[in-house]
């Protein structure tokens, strides 16, 4: 009787508006704290979760179970200023069981220095295919910074999407070629914030300022609704029927995959599969859109494969002046 509820519910949220009509749970109801001493405080009667960075630790927190698919979301706001080298994580784990051939889910939130945007990277990892490296990176068209925005992933055996604000911006299908590739162990949900000085801002060149800290990270409307799993057996009776069902919620409706075209056609910078630097042949789960290589092309000619690069002026519009009905 659990699973069909479960069902239900999934079904209504994905006919009426993504998450909104799911349960936000208490940091005490799902989580637990992994990392960060005081650098995790808790607001709201625990409805809030503010994590730090300083010059002694991050921090984080980790869901209390493990889960075979479902929909997990959290909305969150940046830390603001000089955030060069910080990193935010909101993601899906189970490297702590499996550290050969884990699986991983992720969104990464990339600082940058004074002026500059911070930027989104998403990345999924399949038994251990840590070397294959399936990002993809994008500007957004808000300042993360300012205001809570609400990031979502979906996860069932045969896709994973990943939505900004309801909006879907990857969706990642499973393929019979990319065989133990595509996550299907169960995971873990975690959201941390750390110094990713070595690489997170131009290749490691803008390292993180600890003049500006404490960098703070503010987490709240805690989802996390799927088919958890016994942590011995990983096993659970209704997580097949659950995963069933959880495909027919997640069909992308034609206004959503609009958006999703539009939001990858302007603010995408980067995607594994068009990187020729990387891959003669991209990977096999690849679907290769010709309007995203072309514009890929203009932004790296290097990197995918338009020629050599070109220096002229670039004329930037300012965020102050766009809109989500611009963007979006």
């Amino acid at each position: 009787m659990g699973y069909l509820l479960l069902v239900l519910s999934l079904l209504s949220v994905f006919v009426s508006g993504f998450g909104k009509r799911l349960p936000i749970l208490s940091f005490d109801e799902g989580y637990s704290q992994l990392f960060g001493d005081d650098n995790l405080v808790l607001h709201r009667d625990g409805k809030a979760v503010h994590l730090s960075l300083n010059e002694r630790t991050g921090s984080g927190f980790v869901s209390q179970d493990l889960y075979l698919h479902g929909y997990f979301s959290a909305s969150i706001k940046l830390p603001a200023d000089y955030t060069a080298g910080v990193v935010v994580a909101f993601y899906m784990s189970n490297g702590d069981i499996f550290e050969k051939n884990h699986d991983e889910i992720d969104f990464e939130f990339l600082g940058n220095i004074r002026g500059k945007d911070w930027r989104i990277q998403t990345n999924i990892y399949g038994n251990g295919s840590t070397s294959v490296g399936r990002e993809e990176r994008y500007n957004l068209w808000f300042d993360p910074a300012d205001d809570f925005h609400q990031y979502s992933i979906l996860w069932t055996d045969s896709q994973i999407i990943f939505y900004v604000d309801n909006i879907p911006i990857r969706e990642f299908k499973r393929t019979a070629a990319m065989g133990g590739d595509f996550p299907s162990k169960p995971m873990s949900l975690y959201a941390t914030i750390w110094d990713g000085s070595d690489w997170a801002t131009n290749g490691g060149k803008y390292r993180v300022n600890y003049k500006y800290a404490p960098y703070v990270a503010e987490f709240s409307d805690l989802i996390l609704h799927g088919c958890a799993v016994d942590p011995i057996e990983f096993s659970s009776k209704k997580c097949d029927t659950t995963s069933q069902s959880l495909e027919l919620s997640a069909t992308i409706t034609p206004s959503q995959r609009s958006k999703m075209d539009s939001f990858r056609r302007k603010h995408m910078t980067y995607a594994y599969c068009y990187d020729q630097t990387r891959y003669k042949v991209p990977p096999t789960e690849c679907v290769i859109n010709p309007k995203e290589v072309e514009r890929l092309k203009k932004f790296d000619p290097v990197t995918f494969g338009g020629g050599r690069r070109h220096h002229g002026k670039r004329h930037h519009q300012s965020r102050s002046s766009r809109s989500e009905a611009d963007t979006i």
